[in-house]
C-alpha cells in the first residue's frame, strides 16, 4: 500500500452532533482547521499530532481520538469559514487562523502549540442590519 488513502487517525471537535461548516489545511499541512455550526473553530496539529490534546476517561469510541491542540468560540450558533493567513516575510512566524462569519464579523486568533490561542483582531466587514440598495 503507497498509503496515499490510508487512515491518519480520528480527530474529534466534540461530542454533540454538529454540521462542520469548513476545513482546511494551512499552506504546509502542518495544521487542519474545522469549523462548525455551534460557533466553534478547532485546531489539530497534522505533523505533530501528540500535541493535540487526548481523552483521559475512557468514554466508549473516544478512546484513541485526539482532540483539538486549540480551539476558540465565536459568537453561539455563528457559522464561520476560516482560513490560516499567509506569512509576512520578515516578520515574525505568528500561527494565525481567521474566521469569516456569516453574520458579517472577521476575527483573527493567533495560538501556539502549548493550546493557548487569543484574538489578536476583529471586524465587521458586512453590516447584515443595514437596507441594501439594487
Amino acid at each position: 500500500s503507497s498509503g496515499i488513502n490510508a487512515e491518519y487517525g480520528e480527530v474529534r471537535r466534540g461530542t454533540d452532533t454538529a454540521t462542520v461548516q469548513c476545513i482546511t489545511f494551512n499552506r504546509d499541512s502542518n495544521y487542519l482547521c474545522v469549523s462548525s455550526d455551534k460557533g466553534t473553530v478547532h485546531i489539530f496539529a497534522i505533523r505533530n499530532p501528540e500535541l493535540n490534546k487526548r481523552i483521559t476517561v475512557a468514554n466508549v469510541g473516544y478512546l484513541g481520538s485526539q482532540w483539538a491542540m486549540s480551539s476558540f468560540t465565536l459568537k453561539s450558533e455563528c457559522s464561520s469559514v476560516c482560513v490560516f493567513p499567509p506569512h509576512s516575510s520578515g516578520a515574525a512566524v505568528k500561527n494565525a487562523v481567521i474566521a469569516l462569519c456569516y453574520d458579517g464579523t472577521c476575527h483573527k486568533y493567533v495560538f501556539n502549540n502549548d493550546g493557548n490561542c487569543n484574538r489578536e483582531a476583529y471586524n465587521v466587514f458586512l453590516d447584515i442590519t443595514q437596507d441594501l440598495e439594487i
